[in-house]
């Protein structure tokens, strides 16, 4: 078989690439065997999401395979980061319009491997199969909290301070440039800042390392997926709150910031666009201080953008404090 021959079996695919990834999790069994065994530490429950991404919706068909085999599992693990739970393993399903090559599957393969090794987990199972229709990877991690510790989304209370990790946006104008290179001269950006935000779409990071904060002071959490105003207002709804956001106070990193002084209109739309997988927290002002130090330590910046409120209304504020339009308010598949 020569490098780029399609792959025309399943065994073929989930030997010669996927099961090294199962490699040093016992209960995989090699692959080998229909069904996976896990077990939580004593005195742990388990986490479990389910995160799909496709072709032409979550990465572009140019899109390099380690860099899709990584964001598959990076956006499942910043689900479990949010929650506080310590990832385990993952299963994982794999839909192809067409046969598969060699050297995609090592590419991907290889991209798996170095998430998986970031985030401490292992391949446990999964399936292949072909269907009609752009790729499809669908992971479904697993991790695991003491019992009754993880963090809810549903439990913010009026008073709370609202606070992100990290910084905003950069997904989205990433994004930008992958469909449009050119766009970094247009916005004037230093190869360092391309790289940036080209990264920040391509190779989302989770925030494992701000678990153990989360779970000390946080006292609601989830993961940034579809952008902060429309991940805020579930997490208002689901609590039976409101919240007011200064818009002022949104951290942009230096790449963004570059941009906006350029081409305000595109960095204003990749502001709420998603795809960031920062975490968005409900703090008690009391221990807001603790929880952004025990943050720094962990080398994970958290910034207050906000404050929860009575009611459910949202509100966007200006720099004057005077509420503006939201517009939309990020991504919806439907």
């Amino acid at each position: 078989m020569t490098a780029d021959e399609h792959l025309h079996t399943e065994e073929a695919i989930v030997q010669g690439y996927l099961a090294p990834l199962a490699a040093g999790a016992p209960g995989a069994h090699g692959l080998k065997d229909d069904c996976a065994t896990i077990a939580p530490a004593p005195g742990c429950e388990l986490v479990l999401k389910t995160d799909a991404i496709a072709e032409g919706v979550h990465f572009l068909p140019t899109d390099a395979p380690q860099d899709i085999g990584w964001k598959a599992l990076a956006v499942n693990v910043s689900d479990l980061a949010a929650k506080g739970a310590r990832p385990l393993g993952y299963l994982m399903s794999l839909a192809f319009p067409l046969a598969p090559t060699k050297v995609w599957m090592a590419a991907f393969a290889a991209g798996l491997g170095e998430a998986q090794k970031a985030f401490g987990m292992h391949l446990l199972g999964g399936d292949t199969d072909r269907r009609p229709g752009p790729i499809s990877i669908t992971p479904m991690v697993i991790g695991e909290v003491e019992i009754g510790r993880m963090v809810p989304r549903a439990a913010a209370k009026a008073g709370d301070i609202a606070c992100v990790s990290g910084t905003l946006g950069d997904s989205g104008l990433g994004l930008a440039l992958q469909r449009d290179p050119t766009l970094a001269t247009t916005w004037r950006l230093a190869p360092h800042e391309a790289d940036h935000l080209g990264q920040r779409f391509l190779r989302p990071t989770p925030r494992i390392g701000l678990a153990p904060a989360l779970l000390k002071h946080a006292r609601a959490s989830m993961d940034l997926s579809d952008g902060l105003m429309k991940d805020l207002g579930r997490m208002c709804r689901a609590s039976g709150v409101g919240a007011v956001v200064d818009l002022p106070a949104l951290p942009m990193s230096a790449a963004f910031h570059s941009v906006i002084r350029i081409d305000p209109d595109a960095a204003a739309a990749s502001r709420f666009a998603g795809d960031d997988y920062e975490v968005l927290s409900a703090v008690a002002p009391e221990f807001f201080g603790a929880f952004q130090a025990a943050a720094a330590t962990a080398g994970i910046p958290v910034t207050r953008i906000g404050i929860f409120t009575t009611g459910l209304e949202l509100t966007l504020r200006d720099a004057a404090g005077s509420a503006i339009d939201i517009g939309p308010t990020g991504w919806d598949h439907f």
